[in-house]
Formats: C-alpha cells, sequence, structure tokens
C-alpha cells in the first residue's frame, strides 16, 4: 500500500535539502566554483552528505529512493525556469561583475564576493595575462571563470587588422576510420570511391585496411594516419628521475 504520508516527508525534505544548497552555494560565492581548494573540496562533501543524511534519516523505507528523482526534477525545473525568466537566474545563478574597467582595479566588487588579489591575479595568469597594465576589462562570470578583455596594444595581430583575405576554415570529415570508408560524410562531400582511391593510390596506399584515421580538410586536403606508424623514437614528457 502507498503511504502517501512518507511521499509526503520526502517531497517536504528534498525540497528543504535542495533549497538549503542553493541558498548555501549562493553565500559561499564565485570563488568556491572557480578554483576550489582542499578546504572547499571538504566543505561542499561535507554538506551535501549532511543534506543526504538529513533525508535518508528522517525517511522510512524504499520511499528514500524517490529522493534523488525529486531532486533531479527540481533541477531540470530550475534549469527551465532560468531560461525562461531573467529575474530568476539573476537570483539563483548570480550575474556577471566587473572587478577590472579601463585599467582600474575595482575592489568594492572584489570585497563583495570576496574575491582577494591572490585569486585575481592567479586567473589573469591563467589567460596568459602577466601583467595587470596589459588589462582593459575583467569580468568575473556567474560561474566563477574571469573573461578578459587587454588592451589593443596587447592584443594579437589578425588578417582583418592587416586588411588580409583568408579563406574559409570549417570542420575536418572524417573519411576512413578504423579501416572503413565513412560513406555519409563521402556523399556530403559529393566525392566518389573513385576519387578516394585515386588519392589513396598517389599516396603510394594500397590497402584501406591499413589506414587508422583519413580526414578531409575544408581546403580539400586529405590527411592519412596508418596503423603501426609510430616514430621509432617518442620524446618522453615525465621527469627522469635518474637525472640528480
Amino acid at each position: 500500500m502507498i503511504d502517501y504520508g512518507e511521499i509526503s516527508q520526502v517531497l517536504s525534505h528534498s525540497l528543504i535539502v535542495f533549497v538549503i544548497l542553493i541558498v548555501l552555494t549562493r553565500l559561499i560565492g564565485k570563488k568556491f566554483l572557480a578554483q576550489m581548494t582542499f578546504f572547499d573540496f571538504v566543505t561542499g562533501i561535507t554538506i551535501g552528505t549532511i543534506g543526504g543524511a538529513y533525508v535518508t534519516t528522517e525517511v522510512r523505507g524504499h520511499y528514500v529512493l524517490l529522493s534523488p528523482i525529486i531532486l533531479t526534477a527540481l533541477v531540470v525545473l530550475i534549469g527551465y525556469v532560468t531560461l525562461k525568466s531573467t529575474p530568476a537566474r539573476k537570483l539563483i545563478e548570480g550575474e556577471p561583475l566587473v572587478v577590472i574597467q579601463n585599467g582600474k582595479i575595482f575592489e568594492e566588487n572584489m570585497r563583495k564576493i570576496r574575491y582577494n588579489m591572490d585569486d585575481l591575479m592567479m586567473q589573469l595568469r591563467e589567460k596568459g595575462v602577466f601583467n595587470l597594465s596589459e588589462v582593459e576589462s575583467a569580468v568575473l562570470e556567474p560561474h566563477g571563470k574571469l573573461s578578459v578583455l587587454k588592451k589593443s596594444q596587447h592584443l594579437p595581430i589578425t588578417p582583418k587588422d592587416l586588411n588580409m583575405a583568408t579563406a574559409y576554415k570549417g570542420v575536418s570529415s572524417e573519411i576512413i576510420r578504423d579501416g572503413h570508408i565513412v560513406e555519409q560524410n563521402l556523399k556530403q562531400n559529393n566525392l566518389t570511391h573513385e576519387w578516394l582511391y585515386n588519392e589513396l593510390s598517389a599516396k603510394n596506399i594500397k590497402d584501406i585496411r591499413e589506414i587508422f584515421l583519413a580526414t578531409l580538410s575544408t581546403d580539400g586536403n586529405l590527411y592519412v594516419d596508418l596503423r603501426n606508424d609510430n616514430p621509432k623514437y617518442i620524446q618522453e614528457v615525465e621527469d627522469d628521475d635518474s637525472v640528480i
């Protein structure tokens, strides 16, 4: 027999845990999401464990299995609400916060979210910026990542800056994978088996089963990688422990 009292209890307890987790996450702030230290990791696990224990101790029997289903449904619901409502999205997920503008640091904004200079410098270095004087603007996104715009004199030169025309460059297509022709991609590129075998013959490849991967770039070049064609010498990336 279905115990509606237990169902009501697991629903209310799951909802309480979900709301508490959202509130605590918002209170902890963007830093928790951006760079999780060992202490942050332990804190997050502890909070989640306590939340789960609260539900399991208050709900009896197999009804506790409804809790993850309810929590998943709440996550989906929150995702839909934040998609449709901008105020709800700002309340639940937060909003971007400017920490540098026109080369000047906004200490007040950093103070609001307990974001210190060490955090800022670390995330700037992750973006390849080692000198604050190069930064025009920096925005801390709701997910905790830092978006950086360098000053124009520190931006890399692009073909557009030099008024140079460039060819279209898209995603290459797999033509052969693990010794088998990908027929769909061959047809999408309006190519025939005859064209493919002629290209392979020009590369002195007689057996298609020798090919591990072959891709076609948007400019019509066919890249071919054969099986067992590894170089005799492979550079080691690891440090050599024998060197003192």
